[in-house]
């Protein structure tokens, strides 16, 4: 049987922990990072209140998506405190990240079609790859991996 008075009670760590399935250092470093608060009680022990169970899972879940803490805590910082993610919420975060998974899903096809043509031409491949960094062109544009870079222009490489 549920007993209701406890279903308004605050977690500790270990139950948030438990509940989670994230271990309590994990959430620790959450909240130094300002992704999750907790309140301390008169023993000086954190108190999480239960809507820190759905920051958690978005947490998770955004995590697994691949998007950095830092882009998380944005995107905590627009919720309120004080209550749980809604649906609405979440819709909105969703569809900001679903357009980064797009951006980043068409970078990795365009890395796995190169892959086997260059090592991203512009580091090791100066004349190992006549047909696209022919004369070290891409030298003279910067350092690095240019071809592979979603910043470094590409529109007026030799194709």
């Amino acid at each position: 049987m549920i007993d209701h008075d406890s279903i308004h009670k605050e977690l500790t760590v270990g139950q948030l922990a438990a509940r989670s399935g994230v271990a309590v250092t994990a959430l620790h470093f959450y909240e130094t990072k300002g992704l999750i608060k907790s309140q301390r009680n008169q023993g000086n022990q954190r108190r999480y209140p239960r809507s820190v169970l759905r920051r958690v899972a978005l947490i998770k879940v955004a995590q697994r998506l691949g998007i950095p803490l830092a882009e998380i805590g944005r995107a905590l910082a627009t919720l309120p405190d004080d209550r749980a993610p809604t649906a609405a919420d979440w819709q909105r975060l969703s569809e900001q990240w679903s357009r980064e998974l797009d951006e980043r899903i068409q970078q990795l096809s365009l890395l796995r079609e190169r892959l086997n043509l260059c090592i991203g031409c512009g580091c090791l491949s100066m004349d190992g790859c006549p047909l696209r960094n022919q004369g070290d062109y891409l030298g003279e544009t910067g350092q690095g991996a240019r071809l592979l870079e979603p910043d470094a222009p590409n529109d007026d490489l030799p194709s």
